[in-house]
């Protein structure tokens, strides 16, 4: 049964939808490198504590909305509307996963993934695509692989985070929360590359051709895991002690989670001690 809702977190929700906000006026981190800008958004980021805090829910509620009156406020520009909702799947991915309701996680994770395989750019897997700049034809696995390749291992990642995120917490609590927000960060840009994939949007939105969109997607690798593992390790830095000032408090969206349960395992471990 999910924890009640009440106005304090109610109260939550709005003070993390406006901070999700003012996080988004800040301009991003660009580093520039030899295949592309890197570009740091803080507020993508940020999504993965609001899971954390909020819970799989309110956490996921909370950055809809704060990326809903960004985009609302920001001009409503018609390319970023497709992506509105990719903060949500970083928040409800990490606040499940938190929260010890892994098995969800992980079929909506998994679901992205496979929706991607009948997506235009990559359909029929066994089939073939000319592109510009290129030699010869290029198998659309390839493709697919070049986009999903790191979001695989995001999934893979979710396994050992519920069977063994107990102990990681309690001897490598920065450890378990990089990996975590890694994972959200994956889903964020999972949601985003199965957007981006779909003819209304590659098409219709921002009208290009597929061949644009396939020869985009297999740069993707070379740009998108670095930002993923940079916005993880910031993600990391800041929950690793708002957890442990939270934790025992009301303020956390329950106190039944994978971090409560390593501290019964060490309250275990010193009654057998004694």
């Amino acid at each position: 049964m999910n924890p009640k809702i009440t106005t304090q977190k109610i109260a939550l929700v709005a003070i993390f939808t406006a901070l999700f906000y003012v996080l988004s006026l800040i301009a991003p981190i660009k580093i520039p490198t030899t295949v592309g800008t890197i570009e740091i958004n803080f507020a993508a980021l940020i999504a993965s504590i609001f899971g954390l805090v909020l819970g799989p829910y309110l956490g996921a509620t909370a950055a809809l909305l704060g990326s809903s009156v960004t985009w609302a406020l920001t001009g409503m520009s018609p390319y970023g509307l497709p992506f509105v909702i990719a903060p949500m799947f970083n928040a409800l991915i990490t606040g499940l996963i938190f929260y010890k309701k892994w098995k969800y996680a992980f079929v909506i994770f998994a679901i992205m993934i496979i929706a991607f395989l009948f997506t235009p750019p990559v359909t029929p897997l066994t089939g073939q695509s000319s592109l510009i700049g290129f030699n010869v034809p290029i198998n659309n696995w390839y493709i697919a692989l070049a986009v999903l390749f790191d979001k695989v291992i995001a999934l893979a990642i979710i396994l050992p985070l519920a069977f063994f995120g107990k102990k990681m917490s309690v001897a490598y609590g920065s450890a378990f929360f990089f990996l975590l927000s890694f994972v959200g960060n994956q889903a964020d840009n999972m949601w985003g590359s199965l957007a981006y994939a779909t003819p209304p949007v590659y098409s219709t939105i921002f009208q290009t051709p597929l061949e644009f969109v396939q020869i985009a997607f297999l740069a993707s690798p070379f740009l998108y895991p670095i930002i993923r593992l940079i916005q993880a390790f910031i993600a990391m830095i800041i929950a690793v002690p708002l957890i442990r000032v939270l934790q025992g408090t009301n303020w956390l969206w329950s106190k039944d989670n994978i971090f409560s349960d390593a501290q019964k395992s060490l309250v275990t471990i010193a009654e057998v001690s004694q």
